[in-house]
């Protein structure tokens, strides 16, 4: 008997997840990182210093993930976690020169998987993809179960 959860846009989004998660690993690996290692690089290569604490929000992950990518990238030299001169008690974290020469050279996975899954698609069908998964998104987001308080 056939599931037809398995061939609807929710299936079929999470498996596009997912095969876009395995790529970055796959692009990144040579390089010695993981995908949200590439994203903190990321972050502070096209924003500067950031503090830390701003991370899970931007990231999306829980800060004991985000301590023990922090400290990798730190060990690895390639960021560094100095206190915030406005409250001693927080850090802020930086690319250091090894860093940014690492930066330098690294392909963009997210360019590589934008022309490998979307290449040849016309802009009007491109268009209602991005509507419909960021609708989707943000009814899910919003989604209250009846019973439940905020």
């Amino acid at each position: 008997m056939s599931n037809p959860h398995r061939n609807s846009a929710g299936a079929w989004a999470k498996r596009l997840h997912l095969a876009s998660r395995a790529m970055i690993e796959r692009i990144l690996r040579p390089h010695g990182l993981a995908a949200t290692q590439w994203y903190v690089l990321y972050q502070l290569a096209h924003h500067g210093a950031t503090p830390q604490r701003d991370f899970p929000a931007l990231l999306q992950i829980e800060k004991p993930t985000l301590s023990d990518v922090v400290a990798a990238l730190v060990r690895k030299g390639l960021i560094s976690q100095t206190p915030d001169p406005a409250d001693q008690r927080q850090r802020v974290l930086e690319l250091t020169d090894s860093g940014k020469a690492l930066w330098a050279e690294l392909p963009d996975p997210i360019a590589i998987i934008l022309k490998t899954a979307f290449d040849g698609f016309d802009q009007a069908t491109l268009d209602t993809v991005t509507h419909v998964l960021r609708t989707a998104t943000e009814r899910l987001n919003a989604y209250e179960p009846e019973g439940t308080e905020q």
